[in-house]
């Protein structure tokens, strides 16, 4: 019986031998690349509590330099943002260029209203679906941008359109990607 387990226990060292050199030998994602570090950052910044369809995050990576820009609505947001980022392993230095959009009821009342018109028109309603919706609102006194991913070029042309009939916005752009022509 001793012989049969030491049998067994030497066939299952010998199987698993070539995996664990394999795991050993593979290449690792090292914690200093820069693809490495941009999957790292987008994820944070997605998971910042504050962060909803109202914001517009974006980011580069250079040689372990982060710089972040875009608008908020929420000044904590801005600091909330390079925090996370300063934390991920990797990252030497963090640029903050986000900009905090004016506090004004005006905005905060197109933004409601952009989004309804938005959202709630039906052939436009599956962008809202899930925790970060693919279109975001941003509202700089009276003028709007919408920025994110669409499917095709007649629902970036449909939320253009939706946006520009909201009630008390001065301007639009356009600024929506289209999925499939992102290459």
């Amino acid at each position: 019986m001793k012989g049969l387990r030491s049998w067994i226990l030497a066939a299952a060292v010998a199987l698993t031998m070539p995996f664990v050199t394999f795991a050993a030998n593979a290449p690792q994602n090292s914690s200093g690349s820069d693809s490495y570090l941009a999957r790292q950052v987008r994820h944070e910044l997605v998971m910042l509590p504050y962060y909803s369809v109202f914001d517009d995050l974006a980011y580069s990576v250079n040689d372990r330099t982060v710089t972040l820009y875009g608008h908020v609505v929420r000044p904590v947001l801005k600091s909330d943002a390079q925090n996370v980022v300063k934390r991920i392993e990797g990252v030497e230095n963090v640029v903050n260029n986000i900009q905090v959009l004016p506090l004004s009821n005006f905005d905060d009342s197109i933004r409601v209203r952009a989004a309804r018109a938005i959202y709630g028109y039906g052939a436009l309603q599956r962008y809202g679906m899930g925790t970060q919706p693919s279109i975001h609102i941003i509202v700089d006194n009276g003028n709007v941008t919408l920025t994110g991913v669409v499917d095709n070029k007649m629902d970036k042309n449909l939320a253009y359109i939706r946006a520009n009939g909201v009630f008390g916005v001065f301007s639009v752009t356009n600024n929506l990607v289209v999925a499939n022509d992102r290459a």
